[in-house]
């Protein structure tokens, strides 16, 4: 799910069958951002800088060392700005459809997902 950080609504949204990991999904999906756009990302995007090399994501700690104050600093700036990010997720988890299995018909899944952004946008 790509939300519009100015608006906080829902721009583009991308399924698949069974689990998926996001950052394979992303790269699976041909998602295009423009190279202008800065996309900010939780720790799960890892390589995104190869494919957008304007993307700002957190720094993970190392094996046996912990975050410098500074990192520690950066990472809360930028969980800050993701905030609303997650409260659009938390939105759509409100309907049940993402956070708990889905029992109905796996063709409506998509149409389903996308008129629950639609009112997710619709509320913003």
């Amino acid at each position: 799910m790509i939300v519009g950080k100015k608006s906080g609504k829902i721009i583009a949204t991308s399924i698949v069958n069974g689990k998926c990991h996001d950052f394979r999904l992303f790269k699976e999906s041909k998602t295009h951002i423009h190279p202008k756009i800065l996309a900010e990302t939780d720790t799960g995007y890892l390589g995104l800088t190869k494919l957008h090399a304007n993307s700002l994501l957190p720094i993970k700690r190392r094996k046996k060392m912990k975050l410098t104050k500074e990192e520690k600093a950066f990472n809360r700036k930028v969980s800050s700005d993701r905030v609303l990010n997650e409260h659009v997720i938390g939105f759509i988890k409100r309907f049940k459809i993402v956070s708990e299995r889905y029992r109905n018909r796996r063709k409506r899944f998509g149409l389903r997902f996308n008129l629950i952004c639609g009112i997710c946008n619709f509320d913003r």
